[in-house]
């Protein structure tokens, strides 16, 4: 099934069925370490070419989401 401007997939069978990007193996949460670590989104571009800029982007984007939606205020 496809979500989020059809960049985030999420597939049972695939990764534990955490978000992936285009149906493929990597994950949100590997985009989000990679630049934690200090990649830079080219650097993760040169690394994992099948990616785009605005798969990062949309995976970042999607992060924050899913964090506006799971902090409420108590």
């Amino acid at each position: 099934m496809y979500i989020y401007k059809d960049i985030i997939t999420l597939e049972t069978g695939k990764r534990s069925g955490k978000p992936c990007i285009r149906g493929m193996r990597i994950t949100v949460e590997d985009i989000l370490r990679w630049l934690a670590s200090g990649m830079e989104i080219s650097e993760i571009l040169e690394n994992y070419p099948e990616l785009t800029r605005t798969d990062v982007l949309t995976a970042l984007e999607f992060s924050a989401n899913r964090q506006s939606l799971t902090f409420v205020a108590a």
